[in-house]
């Protein structure tokens, strides 16, 4: 490539991934679009406007660039791990799969593609597989908190709340900043009808995150429990 057209492709290039960064995914699919006229073997490219797509809910082309650069550069663990995230927004669970097994093995060090393995598997309600990933993860990598917050969140949903409880409370072992792990043992609790504890987490949740998406539920729960309190004392005094 003479240097001419080596400096306009560098130029449409790095004028993308700036657009993109900046969240401008429209103008900059143009550039990426003019950088792979220009060289059509160039993997950033395609895996930037695979990227792009993805940000704008286009996950049919999103899956299709980041396919073609995944084909180009064989070791692209990023693209193979988008490639993941990408089918599983579209629901295609076993293409999530397989890519997320390609991003592992390329990387087995990272803990994200693992997760999101885990993840997929979950989606497939292939839950004791998921819960056995979730475990060699927080086994391998005990330091990485997401594991124990999908594994918890996975355990309640299967009504498994004194499982739950004791990965979370390993949990804010580890982090006792981690806010969200007080309200799964706040949930954990009141379903264990340990009511007094349970409200005891939802205030710790509340010091912790006064102002969150879940604010309204824990104080909502709060509530309950102490119209639940308030009847039964009335029941003990009738």
């Amino acid at each position: 490539m003479n240097t001419k057209k080596y400096n306009t492709l560098n130029n449409f290039y790095e004028k993308a991934n700036a657009l993109r960064l900046d969240n401008l995914y429209k103008e900059a699919v143009q550039n990426y679009l003019n950088a792979i006229l220009i060289d059509r073997n160039n993997a950033e490219s395609y895996f930037g406007l695979g990227i792009c797509y993805k940000n704008l809910n286009q996950y049919s082309k999103a899956i299709k660039y980041l396919d073609m650069a995944s084909q180009l550069k064989e070791d692209y663990y990023d693209a193979f791990f988008e490639l993941g995230i990408c089918h599983q927004l579209e629901g295609k669970n076993c293409g999530a799969i397989k890519n997320f097994i390609r991003a592992i093995q390329i990387n087995p060090e990272n803990p994200n593609a693992i997760l999101q393995l885990g993840i997929s598997h979950e989606l497939c309600e292939e839950y004791d597989l998921a819960l056995m990933i979730y475990q060699k993860l927080i086994e391998n990598s005990p330091g990485f908190l997401k594991a124990y917050e999908q594994k918890s969140t996975l355990l309640m949903k299967l009504d498994k709340y004194k499982d739950a409880l004791d990965v979370l409370h390993e949990l804010i072992t580890r982090n006792p900043e981690y806010y969200k792990a007080y309200a799964g043992i706040g949930v954990c609790c009141e379903k264990l009808g340990k009511q007094s504890t349970a409200k005891r987490y939802y205030r710790k949740f509340l010091n912790l995150k006064p102002y969150s998406h879940q604010t309204k539920f824990i104080k909502d729960r709060l509530q309950d429990l102490k119209v639940k309190n308030s009847d039964n004392k009335h029941l003990k005094i009738l």
